[in-house]
């Protein structure tokens, strides 16, 4: 690959560069519904095992208690807690991806802006502007390299999000473009994280990691702690090390021009996301045949769908999320597909462990990442042809803001059934209009009565 300088500081420029009036309206719009679905995926992730195994973990090295933890009353240092909320929202990958790279955008960035607004002031719009410019770091950084980057097996949330979290925080700190650039650095030689960690707690280490040393990038970077001047696309850099020569039109082609956070899609459910239009199709079939008895179960659609999902023995409600024939065993036998049916329980139901033995995934390039087609064979002979060609939440189906808001409230409901979510909805709804956003994740923890 020919070196190409100078990469990493047009991006570095964009950031330092671009002020809220530059911003769209929709797009704004579109922060905050990643921030309504951050707030529901973080309370569901918060007390979860892995969480609370690292929480117990880096309470014995923190001497701080700066920032929120989300769902809970803890409060523990800033870079702890970036690590700890990215962690939560990932860890039933429910959380909202970014639809050509399949990043998860919001889980890595928002834990670090919340962080780092318990430490600086930062208004509502400024944190808006944050969650734009770190989503349009990390997604272009990583068309550049998709698809072959996560084929590889790069898990490119956490390896892109760090980049996403430095871009965001350093916009918050105000940082110009060489010490971006530096920020920058820090970030990519900090980038890491494995699809063979998929289905594990670790898969959430690495996104926890992204956000927690992409904030720390730009706190090193403030100080002065300087990098080399083109990280990214340097001889020895992330492109180069990663193995796939990027396409750097991706990278810089039509920066302020379009934004990815708009190409955004919020699942409905909790596994990945190549898996959500399988599910579209089968519950919908499955509401109109209740009693119907299945023999047979071919799901066809983008090689990614098999790459990930294609897991027809699972021990673990974990790794029920990446494995498409559990999700569509378990579809089949509840008519349902929420946290439920990815659980230990579900996984050992004989029903379900019977039905994912019949369960076959047909590769075929000519699919989308938000399409899929299913063919159901019952007993009777019959086979019924299902298919999809944009999955609900996705960017050309999405999701609606009441919808968004729906979720947030099942989240909480889930979470503490008495405690009262509303002043947090109308908290997000208006941050182009508050001053200080010091205390927005303290609305997702403090327990309010309802009489």
């Amino acid at each position: 690959m020919a070196h190409e300088p100078g990469v990493t500081l047009k991006l570095a420029q964009f950031v330092a560069g671009t002020d809220v009036g530059a911003i769209p309206p929709q797009v704004m719009h579109q922060a905050k519904r990643s921030f309504m679905n951050f707030f529901a995926v973080a309370l569901v992730g918060c007390r979860t095992a892995p969480v609370e195994i690292a929480l117990r973990s880096l309470t014995d090295f923190s001497g701080g208690k700066q920032a929120t933890i989300i769902g809970r009353s803890e409060r523990i240092d800033a870079l702890s807690a970036a690590f700890l909320n990215a962690a939560g929202a990932n860890v039933f990958d429910f959380c909202d991806n970014h639809v050509r790279t399949v990043i998860h955008p919001t889980a890595p960035v928002a834990p670090a802006l919340l962080a780092l607004s318990e430490l600086r002031r930062v208004s509502g719009p400024e944190l808006l502007l944050g969650l734009v410019l770190g989503n349009e770091i990390e997604t272009r950084i990583g068309l550049a390299i998709s698809p072959r980057h996560y084929s590889q097996g790069w898990h490119i949330t956490s390896t892109c999000g760090v980049f996403g979290a430095a871009a965001g925080s350093g916009k918050l700190l105000g940082l110009d473009p060489e010490k971006l650039v530096w920020a920058f650095g820090a970030a990519a030689t900090q980038s890491s994280g494995l699809c063979e960690c998929l289905g594990t707690a670790t898969k959430s280490a690495s996104v926890g990691n992204a956000a927690r040393n992409g904030l720390w990038s730009v706190l090193l970077a403030e100080k002065g702690f300087d990098g080399p001047p083109e990280p990214l696309n340097g001889v020895q850099g992330f492109y180069n090390a990663m193995g796939v020569p990027p396409d750097l039109s991706q990278v810089t082609g039509g920066l302020g021009e379009t934004w990815q956070i708009m190409d955004t899609a919020y699942k409905p459910y909790p596994c990945g996301f190549v898996i959500n239009p399988v599910l579209d199709c089968v519950l919908d079939w499955r509401h109109d045949n209740l009693d119907a008895d299945v023999v047979r179960v071919v799901v066809r659609g983008h090689p990614l769908l098999a790459d990930r999902t294609d897991r027809p023995q699972v021990a673990t409600g974990r790794l029920s999320q990446v494995s498409v024939q559990h999700a569509v065993a378990a579809a089949l036998v509840t008519g349902k597909a929420g946290l439920e049916q990815f659980s230990d329980a579900c996984v050992n139901d004989p029903k379900v462990a019977a039905l994912r033995g019949k369960v076959e995934v047909v590769r075929d390039a000519s699919f989308s990442t938000i399409a899929a087609a299913v063919d159901i064979t019952t007993a009777d002979g019959k086979t019924h042809a299902l298919s999809t060609l944009a999955a609900r939440g996705s960017d050309v189906n999405p999701m609606s803001d009441s919808g968004l808001e729906d979720k947030l409230r099942a989240a909480a409901a889930g979470w503490n059934e008495r405690h009262d979510i509303g002043p947090l909805i109308d908290a997000v709804w208006a941050l182009d209009k508050s001053a200080d956003v010091s205390g927005l994740a303290r609305l997702a923890t403090s327990v309010r009565r309802i009489q």
